[in-house]
């Protein structure tokens, strides 16, 4: 049956990611407390920016869904022999294309860095580490990129643990470097960047082994006239904007952070990494399992079970994203405080990091709700709908930014991003409804008013009992850890408790596609 399996994909990619997720706190957790949040941090942060970009709008985007549903089409139709020809054809001409830009990269590295982030031209020993870790960085894409390719075969051969776990190998070597090679170097910060590139040379090489064993291991080949490649080609220029919008209004916050009070590139990346958890348990997790159910679908030209796939999947964003939002709102503070408080990390910085983390967290259901809409389309190898919605996206978010960024700072900047999400994702639904390519099933308005009901309960409650953050600064670690876990697990119980009360049973959430 399509459902469990569905549910089984989802919970193996959000499994993984969890696990990625949690490391990549613990990463964040060294860096805050090793490093803290000053003009070196936000240099490194900065040429991590750019190829961990790079990584979302690959791992997470463009490539996936350009190639996936190419090579569904393939499975299905066409021999293993010229699916595997496929597969060696893109490698070949993708691997030379990263090849170039990163040389590219590497050599323009300082406009690059003028690009992202103008303010630094003010202080030339920030501008020269910046762009010394960025020459070290840049070679990311290269490695991620390529590993982005082995996911997408992975995966559309509905085997997603693998790649799901990848990101795993990120947060350990840069742990790695951050403990054992930082110490070592006349400049420490240097060794994140270091970790960054190691962590991309480890994840490709992790692939190797998983491909062989699906007779897919590539020998590549440069010939960009192939069709199929050229179908690939085709579709991913336009998802590079489409899919992955979110991303680069991340982006715009960096650059005009900038210009902003010394440390507003830390606290707004600190406050985002707490948001990509959730994000990418749910969001990416359900993304990546759907995918390639959506397009099998199409390639059987199957509209009911298609528009029935999306709307399993945004029930699980209702019930799950809504919550997750509204929760990461009203526990900002503590989680700021519990996870990054230290000497380097003062309560100023705490302070600023909730604030942003407050207008981040009120966009995350339309952030994951991107994850799910977007495959909508491009399963169907329509990659030009999502730009143009995207474009519009990007256009909300300038204006919004430079609107809110005089009167509310770093925290204007992310309340812009997700103010521009909301507008992305009525945008992709709105299209999807109006050309009947998702049809809901009954019972939304119940369950969307069940959904709010239940949130609304459980936030009060937190908002409520959780006190100020400065009581939250005066404990101990042991302390602060447990009544945050307390305070989660009495949120999570309430919400589950309210839901139940209210009608809703689990049966809601199989999918009868």
């Amino acid at each position: 049956m399509p459902g469990p399996s569905l549910l089984a994909a989802t919970a193996k990619v959000g499994g993984a990611t969890l696990v990625s997720r949690v490391l990549g706190f613990v990463r964040d957790l060294v860096i805050a407390r090793l490093f803290g949040a000053d003009a070196a941090t936000d240099a490194f942060f900065v040429a991590f920016k750019i190829p961990n970009l790079l990584r979302r709008l690959f791992a997470e985007g463009a490539f996936s869904m350009a190639f996936v549903p190419v090579l569904s089409d393939y499975r299905a139709h066409r021999p293993f022999a010229e699916l595997r020809a496929l597969v060696e054809r893109v490698a070949g001409t993708f691997g030379l294309a990263l090849l170039v830009a990163t040389a590219i990269g590497i050599l323009t590295a300082p406009v690059l860095l003028v690009l992202v982030a103008p303010g630094f031209a003010d202080d030339p020993a920030q501008r020269a580490l910046a762009t010394e870790m960025l020459r070290l960085t840049f070679p990311y894409l290269l490695f991620i990129a390529l590993t982005a390719l082995a996911g997408a075969i992975q995966n559309s051969h509905e085997r997603f643990a693998v790649p799901a776990f990848t990101p795993v190998l990120l947060n350990l070597v840069m742990i790695a470097c951050a403990l054992w090679l930082a110490p070592l170097l006349d400049q420490p910060i240097l060794a994140l960047a270091w970790g960054v590139l190691l962590a991309g040379i480890v994840q490709l090489a992790f692939q190797v082994p998983f491909l062989a064993r699906l007779g897919l291991l590539p020998r590549p080949r440069l010939q960009p006239r192939d069709p199929g490649v050229r179908r690939v080609l085709q579709s991913m220029a336009p998802a590079l904007l489409g899919v992955s919008v979110t991303q680069i209004n991340l982006l715009l916050d960096t650059l005009l952070a900038s210009f902003l009070t010394a440390g507003s590139i830390s606290w707004l990346y600190y406050s985002d990494r707490l948001v990509e958890l959730p994000l990418g348990l749910l969001g990416v997790a359900l993304g990546t399992a759907i995918l390639p159910r959506l397009s099998r679908h199409q390639a059987a030209q199957a509209p009911g079970e298609l528009s029935q796939t999306l709307d399993w999947a945004l029930r699980w964003v209702l019930l799950l994203g809504l919550p997750a939002g509204v929760g990461l709102m009203a526990l900002a503070g503590p989680l700021i405080a519990t996870l990054f408080h230290s000497g380097e990390f003062g309560g100023e910085d705490v302070a600023m990091a909730s604030r942003s983390l407050i207008a981040y967290a009120a966009g995350l259901l339309p952030f994951i709700t991107i994850k799910v809409l977007a495959p909508g389309f491009y399963a169907r190898q329509d990659a030009r709908t999502p730009l143009r919605i995207a474009l519009v996206a990007l256009l909300a978010n300038l204006v919004l930014s430079l609107a809110l960024m005089g009167p509310l700072g770093h925290a204007g900047l992310a309340l812009a991003t997700s103010l521009a999400a909301l507008v992305n994702a009525a945008l992709l639904l709105w299209v999807l409804l109006r050309e009947g390519i998702y049809r809901p099933a009954a019972g939304w308005p119940a369950r969307v008013a069940r959904a709010a009901s239940a949130t609304l309960l459980m936030g009060a409650l937190l908002v409520g009992g959780t006190g100020a953050t400065t009581d939250w600064l005066a404990w101990d670690t042991g302390r602060q850890i447990g009544h945050l876990a307390g305070w989660i697990l009495l949120g999570a119980l309430t919400y589950l408790g309210a839901l139940f009360l209210l009608g809703v049973r689990p049966h809601e959430l199989a999918d009868r596609a």
